[in-house]
């Protein structure tokens, strides 16, 4: 039986964290977070597909494969530290020779994020003056702070945290995220540590991250671009004593199953607070032949600016959607199409709904959730890709973004 618990002041069994203001942004808001375990964790984690990376992609993806075990990761929010030469890397090397000796563990046992303007060296100067402090407010309940100290165009913190039974061992979960703009499948502008007291091995941790993610953050898009920062790091310490979860067990399917909740949470209000965005949007393809198909059609809607300024505008253009449908590279029979939106049909078998009255449609663009089903009535096959609109808000946010 799930037990989900209040977002604000989890806790994790095991795990510590803060997050505090060391310099970096102008605005004073926090800037730096660590998340710490008291104990050696397994970690996996899942990276940008962006042929240019950030220092800290590199970092981690190493660390994934030189060490066993890990105790903290380190998060820093207004400097990408991205583009700057070998400089970057030095960077890292320093800040986790610096933390490992506060926290005394190995450098190689913290994993290293950052997010913000990309181009701009590390003030790693600023960080490293901060340890004091930063560690000194290690606390189990500073999920909040350390949510906030991620964010840079985000309008809010996002966290989320639950806990359910395999067996008689209790294993909770949480997690924070943070993301706005330049968000798109394969990775895009999003940052997301989960941590969980799980016994698990790290190779069968890995391909749970992996599967949750394509299900959740993978099914996310804002504007369509995937940037240089973005990760997804799990770390699990074994503090709920449960049996190892093994793959292809129920244990590991009821892990797989909260964790893609957990995920799937985050991804939302990842999407929700898009930068200007004023919807949230569910583009659903059912009646595939093949399940790609359904996959890369519900994408080609999903990124259209043509439909996401629609969206934005109230209206219900059902020959944009159907262009975007046309243009997905998968095979379809367009007269038997049915194309729905919050539940009215405003397109089916090759020709516009009878029934689709514009004040009726209009009304329901007015909702801050809309859902569009595509139904290509040619097989069994679905899938989904949740997006929001596209408004004068995310040309202003992101023509002033280094301004």
């Amino acid at each position: 039986m799930k037990k989900e618990t209040r977002s604000r002041g989890f806790r994790i069994p095991g795990f510590t964290t803060a997050g505090i203001f060391c310099g970096i942004k102008t605005n004073k808001q926090k800037d730096l977070a660590l998340i710490f375990s008291e104990e050696p964790s397994v970690a996996a984690g899942v990276f940008t597909s962006n042929k240019v990376v950030s220092p800290t992609i590199t970092w981690c993806q190493k660390s994934l494969k030189s060490s066993k075990t890990f105790r903290a990761i380190l998060v820093n929010s207004g400097n990408a530290n991205a583009c700057t030469g070998p400089k970057g890397i030095e960077d890292c090397k320093s800040l986790a020779s610096n933390f490992s000796k506060k926290l005394s563990i190995d450098p190689k046992e913290i994993l290293i994020a950052s997010t913000g303007v990309i181009g701009i060296p590390l003030p790693k100067n600023k960080i490293i003056k901060a340890i004091p402090a930063l560690t000194e407010k290690l606390s189990p309940a500073g999920w909040v702070q350390s949510a906030e100290a991620i964010m840079t165009t985000d309008l809010s913190p996002k966290l989320k945290s639950s806990s359910f039974y395999i067996g008689k061992h209790k294993i909770t979960m949480g997690g924070i995220a943070k993301g706005s703009g330049m968000i798109h499948p394969n990775m895009a502008t999003m940052l997301a540590f989960i941590v969980t007291d799980a016994v698990i091995d790290k190779k069968t941790l890995s391909l749970a991250l992996k599967e949750a993610n394509h299900r959740t953050f993978n099914r996310i898009t804002v504007d369509g671009d995937t940037s240089t920062n973005d990760m997804a790091l799990l770390l699990a310490n074994g503090k709920a004593e449960n049996t190892n979860i093994r793959v292809g067990s129920s244990a590991y399917n009821k892990f797989v199953e909260k964790l893609t909740a957990l995920c799937l949470y985050l991804a939302h209000k990842i999407v929700l607070d898009g930068e200007g965005a004023t919807k949230f949007v569910t583009i659903k393809v059912q009646g595939a032949k093949v399940k790609t198909h359904a996959y890369r059609i519900a994408q080609s809607v999903a990124t259209s600016t043509l439909v996401k300024t629609a969206l934005f505008g109230q209206d219900p253009n059902w020959g944009r959607i159907f262009a975007a449908v046309g243009n997905a590279e998968a095979p379809f029979n367009p007269d038997k199409v049915r194309i729905s939106l919050n539940s009215s049909v405003l397109f089916d078998n090759g020709v516009p709904a009878k029934g689709a009255s514009q004040p009726v449609l209009r009304k329901k663009m007015k909702s801050k959730n809309i859902s569009i089903i595509i139904d290509l009535k040619s097989g069994i096959h679905s899938d989904e890709v949740y997006t929001c609109d596209l408004s004068y808000d995310y040309v202003r946010i992101n023509a002033e973004y280094t301004t």
